[in-house]
């Protein structure tokens, strides 16, 4: 009896070398970075130059798309539903704006490594308890965690200013030179774009790797997983504490930027607004964060100067429409209009 053909990723070829497997071979050209990926990042630096007076705002977007995309990492790969992923982006927030202002440690660049620390702590010890729990209960778990912590640093008002927050955070200048500077933003939107970029190949690295693929196959199906033998329980406490250490950094990220820290950081709207971003944009797409993050604000701003007191209306018709007509946000809309270009093509 004659024993089934390898399939492994390394196949024999006639002339005696080896070549990988075509699931493997797909794998590496997805992994691969491609030309138009450049473009979101020309484009932020086309706006660095092209609209100066607007940088407060860029910086602000920059900071949300890297808060969407450590979501993303959770939700839209892993398939974690979580309502209070803000709590990880205040611990981040507060954890910086707390050293600095009582004189423990001002420096930027590594007071992100503690914010990170911080969160992605919490992130581990949240998630070994609420982990265990799914679908609605998982999700009230969620926003249960992110809700004590806010209501803990309104009461350690001692420490964290408490409703008030901490004003006047002193942040060091970026490698002893470049200075954050409250009217003139131009080192917070290039230090926010520094991080954001390093972030997102961290999180790019992840979604390709043989982690990131066993996440999706969880999400898809969690009981296959185990019984193929895959430590399911581990896996996704581990996603969710890099994805905790993520949102920490852009909390941290945050509080230098703004010289400031207050209990909005921990707050239901900045929970809420996210998971609205991901559902504009399109989760488990990488780029949805960045899509959805740039037509929220985008919209909130022109929204509110055309109708400050129903700008929300606006933006409440358009999410029901993506919702209702869009299977996965914008770029699920723009990957069915390639899907049907090529369909036509092949036919």
């Amino acid at each position: 009896m004659t024993a089934p053909p390898d399939t492994s990723a390394a196949t024999t070829k006639p002339g005696g070398g080896s070549e990988l497997h075509p699931a493997a071979q797909a794998m590496a050209a997805r992994h691969r970075p491609r030309a138009w990926e450049l473009l979101p990042w020309l484009a932020a630096v086309a706006f660095y130059f092209a609209l100066p007076n607007h940088l407060g705002f860029g910086t602000e977007l920059l900071i949300v798309i890297l808060f969407a995309l450590s979501l993303d990492l959770a939700l839209g790969y892993a398939g974690i539903v979580t309502l209070g992923h803000a709590a990880f982006f205040g611990v981040g927030a507060y954890t910086v704006g707390m050293l600095a202002k009582y004189g423990v440690w001002t420096e930027p660049i590594t007071g992100l490594f503690f914010a990170a620390v911080a969160a992605g702590v919490v992130g581990f010890l949240s998630g070994l308890v609420l982990l265990r729990t799914a679908g609605l209960t998982l999700l009230m778990l969620t926003l249960c965690t992110m809700l004590l912590l806010e209501e803990a640093a309104n009461l350690g008002h001692e420490w964290t200013g408490g409703f008030d927050g901490l004003a006047d955070v002193p942040i060091d200048p970026v490698f002893g030179v470049f200075e954050f500077n409250p009217l003139y933003l131009n080192t917070q939107y290039v230090y926010a774009l520094c991080v954001l970029f390093v972030g997102f190949v961290i999180v790019r690295t992840i979604v390709y790797s043989p982690f990131g693929q066993s996440l999706t196959g969880i999400r898809e199906n969690t009981l296959r997983m185990h019984s193929v033998g895959a430590p399911v329980n581990m896996r996704l406490v581990t996603c969710y504490t890099i994805s905790a250490a993520i949102a920490g950094v852009a909390g941290a990220v945050w509080a230098q930027a703004n010289l400031y820290v207050n209990l909005s950081t921990l707050g239901l709207d900045r929970a809420a607004t996210v998971l609205i971003i991901l559902a504009l944009g399109g989760y488990g797409r990488l780029y949805g964060a960045f899509v959805g993050a740039i037509l929220y604000m985008v919209l909130s701003h022109y929204l509110a100067k055309a109708y400050p007191t129903a700008w929300q209306l606006g933006l409440g018709l358009l999410l029901m429409a993506i919702a209702l007509f869009a299977r996965n946000g914008v770029i699920g809309i723009v990957e069915a209009f390639l899907q049907r270009r090529r369909g036509r093509g092949a036919s």
